[in-house]
C-alpha cells in the first residue's frame, strides 16, 4: 500500500493538500530570498567603504615608498603614509566585520521567515498523512491475508453514526451476528474508505 488512497475522492483530496503544501513551502522559500536579499544590501555601503579604504592604503603604501627614497629622511617622511595606511587597514577590517554580520542576520532572517510558517504548515499536515499510511497499511495487511470482513463492519458499527448504520440496515448488530454478507460488505466498505481502500474484487464476488 502507497501513502495514497485508492479512492478518487480521498485520492483527489489528499493529492490536492501536498500540491498546496508544497506551493506553501516555495512561496516562503521565496519570500525568505527576497528578505534575504533585501537585508544584505545594507552591507553595500560597507562593501565599498572597505573598497575604497584599500585603494586609499594602497596609494598610502606607494607613496611611503616613493619618500623612503628621500636620501637622509626617508625613514621621517614616510612615517605619515605608513601611519595613514595603517589606519586604513583598520577601517577596513571594521567594514568587513560589519558586512559579515549583515550577511549573518540575512541569512537568520531569511531561514527564519522560510521555516516558521512552513513548520506550522507541515505539523498539521505531516502527522495526519503518517497516520493514514499507518491505518492504510495496517487495513491492507488484513486484506492482503484473505482476512473475514467481519473485522472491518465491527469497526464500522463502533464508530460510524447512527444515522450512517440505519441508511444500511434496520438491524446491523443482528444482521452482523447472522452473517449477512450483503450488510457486512457495505459495513466493511465504509471502514474501508477511512482508509482509502476498495474493497478487493474477490471479496466483493464472494460475499455476493
Amino acid at each position: 500500500m502507497g501513502i495514497y488512497a485508492q479512492r478518487p475522492g480521498k485520492l483527489i483530496g489528499q493529492l490536492v493538500a501536498d500540491v498546496l503544501v508544497i506551493l506553501w513551502g516555495v512561496v516562503w522559500a521565496l519570500i525568505g530570498s527576497f528578505i534575504h536579499q533585501m537585508i544584505s544590501l545594507v552591507a553595500v555601503p560597507a562593501r565599498e567603504t572597505a573598497r575604497a579604504a584599500g585603494r586609499l592604503a594602497e596609494d598610502f603604501g606607494d607613496a611611503a615608498d616613493q619618500a623612503a627614497n628621500v636620501p637622509g629622511v626617508g625613514d621621517q617622511l614616510r612615517r605619515p603614509f605608513d601611519a595613514a595606511s595603517d589606519t586604513m587597514g583598520g577601517v577596513i577590517s571594521s567594514a568587513n566585520q560589519q558586512v559579515a554580520n549583515i550577511e549573518q542576520l540575512a541569512t537568520v532572517v531569511g531561514w527564519l521567515v522560510f521555516l516558521i510558517p512552513v513548520s506550522v504548515v507541515v505539523a498539521f499536515w505531516l502527522p495526519r498523512r503518517v497516520r493514514f499510511w499507518q491505518q492504510s497499511r495496517a487495513a491492507q495487511r488484513f486484506i492482503d491475508s484473505d482476512a473475514d470482513l467481519d473485522l472491518f463492519a465491527l469497526r464500522a458499527m463502533a464508530t460510524e453514526p447512527m444515522h450512517v448504520l440505519a441508511a444500511i440496515s434496520d438491524d446491523p448488530v443482528g444482521a452482523w451476528r447472522s452473517g449477512d454478507t450483503e450488510v457486512i460488505t457495505k459495513l466493511a466498505e465504509i471502514e474501508l474508505g477511512r482508509s482509502g481502500l476498495r474493497l478487493p474484487a474477490r471479496l466483493r464476488a464472494r460475499a455476493g
